[in-house]
């Protein structure tokens, strides 16, 4: 089948080549030239522009999918694709867009007679060996025909499902990466107890980590890659503790809210990330001072 890349970072890179590994026929289009160039040495047909790109696929309906940071890159790419495909050409968002926006771009293809499928993708930097988790949402009838291209790029033995109308691909991947914070803050917190116990010091939290990986109820992927992350570095030496999100946590959040849904540990994993970016907070000096007043307790000063 013929696909349309746009966006060839890391993943959209690794995306054209394991679908190039399937036998897929590949158009790649980046605004970096190098980036088309690699995609191109690899097999792909690199194209210039998006006109280049559309022209390009000859196989109708054309299927492009657009792999850009989300928001206006994604939303200012699809209009374009709006104006240069035909009615019943499919454009697929694979970035981490906010469902709300998706639901807007979906309706700005429609009206130009295209069909939108919204590509919740999940994989990182592993979906090239071990292939991506996909969570589609758009028409039944669009997801048949890139079918595909998502069992090509999905591992064989699963990691794809059709959620439901425009939209819900994204939804579904936004709750996948709330859930995905509050394991991650569940792990490290449960090491930091370890690390920092005074009734059993020095234990080796690399050993412990590698054991837990066998037979442990706690066992997962992200235990695998603390494991292989222990191993390099057992002390975490060279790692700043200051922990970004990408925005998925915060809409999780929201989306329970709207709901009233109570979501207590997605929300405090998501809160721990922005304490992460503190340091010596007036919130913690004033917590101090209280102490001090109500029970004379003693306080840490920055005079010397």
């Amino acid at each position: 089948m013929q696909i349309g890349m746009i966006g060839l970072g890391k993943m959209g890179g690794n995306m054209v080549t394991r679908l190039l590994r399937n036998g897929h026929h590949v158009v790649a289009y980046d605004r970096s030239a190098d980036a088309v160039d690699r995609s191109a040495g690899e097999g792909a047909a690199g194209a210039r522009t998006l006109e280049e790109l559309v022209a390009e696929l000859t196989e109708l309906p054309r299927a492009v999918w657009v792999m850009v940071p989300a928001g206006d890159p994604t939303s200012s790419t699809i209009r374009r694709l709006s104006e240069l495909c035909q009615p019943g050409d499919i454009v697929i968002d694979g970035g981490n867009t906010n469902w709300r926006d998706a639901l807007l771009d979906a309706e700005v293809l429609k009206r130009a007679g295209l069909n939108y499928l919204d590509a919740g993708t999940s994989g990182g930097i592993w979906g090239l060996k071990n292939g991506y988790c996909l969570m589609i949402g758009g028409p039944q009838e669009a997801y048949e025909r890139c079918e595909p291209v998502f069992r090509a790029l999905a591992p064989e033995d699963g990691g794809l499902v059709h959620t439901g109308p425009e939209g819900s691909g994204h939804f579904v991947k936004m709750v996948h990466n709330g859930i995905e914070y509050a394991l991650m803050q569940a792990y490290a917190e449960g090491f930091e107890i370890m690390k920092q116990s005074t009734a059993y010091p020095g234990m080796d939290m690399h050993a412990i980590a590698e054991a837990w990986r066998s037979g442990s109820v706690v066992r997962s992927w992200l235990l695998d890659l603390i494991a292989d992350g222990l191993s390099k570095d057992p002390d975490l030496a060279d790692i700043r503790g200051y922990v970004e999100d990408t925005g998925e946590g915060r809409w999780t959040v929201a989306a329970a809210i709207d709901e009233a849904v109570p979501a207590p540990t997605i929300t405090m994993a998501l809160y721990e990330r922005f304490r992460s970016r503190m340091d010596d907070t007036f919130a913690d000096k004033m917590l101090a001072m209280m102490r001090n007043q109500f029970g004379g307790h003693a306080v840490k000063t920055t005079r010397p």
